[in-house]
């Protein structure tokens, strides 16, 4: 089923095609082109009252692929528990490392096998 153009040929020639049609960079192409490349954006919005700085806030934003952000030297996801297993594996077994030490140093303690320096 069809419809019928509402205008004269000679006006609808005017208008511009719809969103999506035509040669130009589909969606898909322009984000494949940002996270190969990367993008930054940066601002600073400064609140003042009577010469007064009352808060600053900085807002750094980038967005690239993850094969692009390392190559720019920015991993901190890996490292990150909330974001990573291997990360907060890591963490488990240090805080254990940890909690073993102070236990063994308590037992020590308490059995009077090491003394208790004194400054």
């Amino acid at each position: 089923m069809t419809t019928p153009n509402r205008f004269p040929p000679e006006r609808s020639a005017r208008f511009p095609e719809p969103y999506g049609s035509g040669s130009g960079a589909n969606l898909a192409d322009i984000l494949e082109r940002v996270l190969d490349k990367g993008i930054v954006i940066a601002g600073d919005i400064r609140i003042n009252l009577l010469d007064i700085e009352l808060l600053t806030i900085k807002l750094r934003l980038i967005v690239a692929s993850v094969d692009k952000a390392k190559e720019m030297g920015i991993d901190w996801w890996e490292t990150d528990p909330a974001l990573s297993s291997r990360a907060r594996r890591d963490e488990l077994t240090r805080e254990n490392a940890e909690l073993r030490e102070r236990l063994a140093r308590l037992e020590e303690l308490e059995t009077g096998h090491v003394r208790e320096e004194t400054s």
